[in-house]
């Protein structure tokens, strides 16, 4: 956590906070919304369990219990993170794939392999379960004909660093893919498919929650190629890439409607969902006539994001306390070779335009991701109160040119200010916190 002085601003961000993280623990939301789900099948059939994502060790667990005090024996796979080792061995599964994520690897291209097997060889009286949470479209990279594990990493690497949005990049996956959009309850067929989502978008969106494999296409693929288009990326992209989208834009072979064989999928957890818990929360803390949200989802642009945090932490009732709520998933374009994420970006950035507007009191703001991960650090976000830049500059630093490095990371470490919480096992895309406590400002301190 941050090695800051824990002052009663930035501890009451930290419990608001948990509270919305502990409304997404997955097993407890899968199990809330399982009940009285009824997987028995005819004699013979299979009942297999597909855990798929960050959550996956969490909710096949809970699954696997459900199936159990129904008398069945399932088949279970967990395919997850490698962060997640210790929580997919404890979910007691018969087959664990740990593979790569924000980037596709060679073990998730062995676990897609595997599933796509599975999935062919179910059939009539079968009945896949598929537990889908966030980090499942990078887990299980399936490229269609012609697309290498390769192009496939470079395509994501492309519009990761251009700032796409996660139903963006999605949309793009499913016209590469051989099981997103629908395609792995295809595959299925005849089984019946049912499917659990924990959404780690905007709008939950089953389309978009881990590609949506066993659901349906977000859009057309003609409309991947015009996204890339649109943003001057498209000669960018590996050329197999290219040639493949251009393939399946012709054919237009996305389905937009769910598969005659699955079930409409099921939200058991979201970001809307986590946000709804914190500011219980804060009301129990502070009383409901202290609390305020922002219900636009932040998706934009971080430093847009940013101002726009300060300004509504700005017209905030200035007596007495007062917290301001978050949630969603912003993008950061990189023009530096800094190291961050976009919730310790977002943070800094914050504290930086709060200096600039003058924003009073004593106060602290948690920027951080449900999935305890903020880009390639061990960091989840950044905890920053109004001293954050004096602290930075007392370091022989500038909070301006590392924010134009895109080194957050570097920022926040020399403040203090960095938020590390270690693997969650869960992930609702971002949460936002800010908390301004009677009291005077402490700069620097």
């Amino acid at each position: 956590m941050s090695a800051s002085p824990e002052r009663p601003d930035r501890r009451l961000a930290r419990l608001i906070w948990q509270a919305g993280l502990g409304a997404a623990e997955p097993g407890a939301a899968l199990g809330k919304a399982l009940a009285g789900a009824d997987w028995s099948a005819p004699a013979g059939g299979r009942l297999v369990l597909l855990a798929v994502g960050k959550a996956a060790p969490a909710m096949l667990a809970a699954a696997r219990d459900h199936a159990c005090a129904q008398g069945l024996r399932p088949e279970s796979w967990c395919i997850t993170t490698r962060e997640n080792a210790a929580l997919a061995d404890s979910a007691g599964a018969d087959r664990v794939f740990l593979a790569g994520h924000p980037l596709p690897d060679a073990a998730g291209l062995e676990a897609a392999r595997a599933v796509i097997a599975l999935a062919r060889g179910l059939g009539e009286g079968d009945r896949l379960v598929a537990l889908v949470s966030g980090g499942a479209s990078a887990l299980l990279p399936a490229p269609v004909s012609g697309v290498s594990l390769a192009d496939k990493v470079a395509t994501t690497r492309l519009l990761l660093a251009h700032g796409f949005t996660i139903d963006e990049i999605n949309r793009i996956r499913q016209a590469l893919s051989q099981l997103k959009g629908g395609q792995l309850a295809r595959l299925a067929a005849p089984a019946r498919v049912e499917s659990w989502l924990l959404s780690d978008v905007i709008g939950d969106d089953p389309a978009v929650i881990g590609s949506g494999p066993t659901a349906w296409a977000a859009a057309p693929a003609r409309q991947a190629r015009a996204l890339l288009e649109e943003r001057g990326l498209w000669e960018r992209l590996p050329a197999a890439a290219r040639a493949a989208l251009t393939r399946r834009a012709m054919a237009n072979d996305l389905p937009a409607d769910l598969p005659e064989n699955a079930a409409p999928p099921v939200i058991v957890g979201s970001n809307a969902l986590s946000r709804a818990a914190m500011a219980e929360e804060a009301a129990r803390c502070l009383g409901a006539e202290n609390v305020a949200l922002v219900q636009e989802p932040l998706t934009g642009d971080v430093a847009g994001e940013a101002r726009r945090l300060v300004r509504a932490a700005a017209a905030l009732p200035h007596e007495g306390p007062a917290v301001l709520l978050a949630g969603g998933e912003p993008v950061v374009t990189l023009r530096g070779s800094g190291k961050g994420g976009r919730n310790q970006e977002l943070a800094l950035r914050f504290s930086s335009e709060a200096e600039k507007a003058g924003l009073g009191g004593r106060w602290a703001f948690l920027a951080a991701g449900t999935d305890g991960r903020d880009g390639p650090t061990e960091a989840a976000g950044g905890l920053v109160d109004e001293g954050t830049p004096d602290r930075i500059r007392a370091r022989g630093l500038s909070p301006e040119a590392l924010l134009e490095e895109n080194d957050s990371h570097r920022a926040l470490a020399a403040a203090g200010d960095l938020f590390v919480t270690g693997p969650t096992g869960t992930n609702v895309a971002d949460l936002h916190v800010f908390v301004r406590l009677p009291g005077e400002a402490s700069r620097g301190a």
